[in-house]
C-alpha cells in the first residue's frame, strides 16, 4: 500500500507540470475524484467506450458519477 504523501506528492508535480510549465496531462487513473480535483476537464469510459466528457467540476458534481465512480452513495 502506498503512502498518501507519496500519492500527493505525485498529484502535485502533475498538477505543477500542467500549470507551470503548460503542459497538457492526459492522466489515466483509478483515483477518479482526486485527478478530478487537479484536472480541467474529464472522460468517462465503460467497456472501452467515451460516455461521457465534461469539466470535471461538472463530472464531481454530478449525483451518477459520484455514485457510480466516486464511491459517494447519493
Amino acid at each position: 500500500r502506498f503512502d498518501s504523501r507519496f500519492v500527493n506528492d505525485i498529484f502535485h508535480m502533475i498538477r505543477t507540470i500542467n500549470i507551470e510549465k503548460d503542459v497538457t496531462v492526459f492522466l489515466v487513473e483509478q483515483n477518479a475524484k482526486k485527478a478530478l480535483e487537479i484536472s480541467q476537464h474529464g472522460y468517462v469510459m465503460e467497456n472501452g467506450t467515451i460516455v461521457m466528457r465534461e469539466k470535471s467540476s461538472a463530472l464531481l458534481a454530478d449525483d451518477k458519477v459520484r455514485a457510480a465512480y466516486l464511491g459517494e452513495g447519493v
